[in-house]
């Protein structure tokens, strides 16, 4: 075997150790769910960026910058400052009046039922999403890595995935999830910085000439023609002319999709509830801050350094330039560390995605919709949670296998837009807002979900008709001219999402959730009566 493959099974051994470890420490629902509340703030604050920095952001952004230079950069643009939204509005709060999941912040001061309900079925659909593109990127990302298996194809490196993925959240938990984060962050950083050193070496460290090569860039286009470009010039895939016009008012959608959404996204939100206390919870995005920033910034060297240096006619796909660029510049084993990190990386995050799933269904719809808070049996929930994560792990498996061409990177833009559209309204609101009742929040959950669906159905991402010269596995799956002209619905659908929230609210007024609305932004902002870390 290749030391690439004795990389990657080193690493499924070590992150099986850890979940074995989680595994008889998780001695109750707390400690299952939430890591026993017993995470310090530097751990949390890792593994937050490791749960954040998703193969989306190594594979896909990579590839975006190296095949459409400036805009693709822009993408890691909106990446880099979402955070501010969590600092600023979510994660203080969300840690002292919430529990578990998110609809804990939301059930708070509303009634429980109904709002735990829709919280359940947009945290899914969030996270399913995102989890798909995951597992996209990890099937391509194995069967390159395992090369010399050619009996392993992309379909059977997304199962195997899967498998290991729902290993790591049945058995071990979020402190297994926790450690695979920290450690998948680390070896993330230290692979990043040591690719772009090499990008800077090639170019004699000298800013001017790695400048000047992406001002100039000739390669071969898709029409077999050598052209010469600028890649530090806007508009190559969100410019008016290569759009209909729509380009300049697509890409503002995307920054606040993703701006907003992270502010959304569940499995980043539950890992506020694994710290002791807010303080450790502001700790823990500082050093997520700082971390995630310091990554997107080099992202810049790996999609330049791939567009200069590769040239990007010679990357096989654009989810596959940076650990073609490591190849190119550090040799086989470079490659193979990369390639390894790359596969922790989506391991991390698609860990995080499958507990905040089951979690969310276990504790939201299954303990408080269906048995109205009560635990029928002991252990019942915790249960219950494992078994949605192996339902989750399906049918992530079946739609990755599905949607196995598409870019990660465009995936992962359209679970942003949902986590904006339908969860932030309704945090936002649920936090400042006096008069926000529990019609309110249906209403905004329910109509930011389902218009930023239904405006992703009907965009130019499903819609379009092809001609006969593009292959099957990359043709529209709607052969017929885009009902709405932009591929992110953001700009749309997270207006929609807080108007609906608002309207359901002056409609039906709530004295009981008005009443308790004090009561809330004491907790919120003081965490008195707060979760406390127990033993586990």
């Amino acid at each position: 075997m290749t030391i690439a493959v004795w990389m990657f099974l080193a690493f499924v051994v070590a992150t099986l150790g850890i979940t074995v470890w989680a595994a008889k420490k998780n001695t109750g629902a707390s400690a299952y769910f939430a890591a026993g509340r017993s995470i310090t703030g530097w751990q949390n604050g890792l593994a937050v960026a490791g749960d954040y920095m998703s193969a989306a952001s190594f594979l896909g952004i990579s590839g975006m910058i190296a095949f459409f230079g400036y805009d693709g950069f822009m993408y890691s643009v909106g990446w880099l400052v979402a955070y501010l939204t969590v600092l600023i509005v979510v994660a203080e709060p969300l840690r002292n009046a919430g529990k578990y999941t998110m609809a804990d912040l939301l059930a708070y001061r509303l009634t429980p039922r109904p709002v735990r309900a829709m919280a359940s079925l947009s945290t899914i659909t969030v996270s399913t999403l995102y989890m798909v593109a995951q597992m996209i990127g990890a099937g391509t990302l194995v069967k390159l890595l395992l090369k010399d298996l050619p009996w392993i194809s992309t379909e059977w490196a997304i199962i195997g995935v899967g498998v290991l993925m729902v290993v790591y959240v049945v058995f071990g938990g979020m402190l297994a999830t926790t450690w695979v984060q920290i450690i998948k962050a680390i070896l993330l950083m230290t692979g990043t910085i040591f690719l772009s050193i090499l990008v800077m070496k090639h170019f004699g460290y000298s800013f001017t000439k790695f400048f000047d090569a992406i001002a100039h860039l000739t390669y071969t286009d898709k029409s077999g023609v050598e052209v010469t470009k600028n890649f530090l010039e806007p508009g190559m895939k969100f410019g008016a002319d290569v759009t209909n016009g729509w380009g300049p008012l697509d890409l503002i959608s995307l920054g606040l999709a993703l701006v907003f959404g992270t502010a959304g996204l569940p499995h980043i939100l539950v890992r506020f509830y694994t710290v002791p206390d807010a303080k450790t919870a502001r700790v823990s995005v500082v050093w997520a801050m700082v971390i995630i920033g310091t990554f997107y910034i080099l992202t810049t060297f790996l999609g330049f350094g791939a567009a200069t240096i590769l040239k990007p006619h010679n990357i096989v796909t654009d989810n596959m330039a940076a650990p073609q660029l490591a190849e190119f510049l550090g040799g086989p084993i470079f490659f193979a560390f990369i390639s390894a990190v790359a596969f922790a990386t989506i391991l991390a995050v698609v860990a995080g995605l499958t507990i905040s799933a089951s979690a969310s269904f276990a504790h939201d719809f299954y303990s408080n919709v269906l048995h109205h808070g009560k635990e029928n049996r002991p252990g019942m929930e915790v249960r219950v949670a494992r078994i949605t994560a192996f339902v989750v792990g399906a049918i992530s498996i079946f739609l990755a296998i599905k949607l196995q061409n598409v870019n990660v990177a465009f995936l992962v833009g359209l679970a942003f837009a949902v986590a904006a559209s339908a969860n932030l309204p309704v945090i936002v609101l649920s936090i400042f807002w006096k008069k926000f009742s529990t019609t309110g929040a249906v209403l905004g959950l329910a109509v930011g979900l389902v218009s930023s669906i239904v405006l992703i159905i009907l965009s130019p991402s499903i819609m379009g008709i092809d001609g006969p010269e593009i292959v099957a596995a990359k043709r529209h799956l709607i052969q017929a001219n885009a009902i709405f002209p932009l591929t992110n619905p953001g700009i749309l659908s997270i207006p929609l999402g807080f108007f609906a929230a608002i309207i359901g609210s002056l409609m039906k007024r709530e004295p009981e959730a008005e009443a308790k609305f004090a009561e809330l932004k004491v907790r919120a902002h003081t965490g008195l009566g707060s979760e406390k870390a127990t033993a586990h």
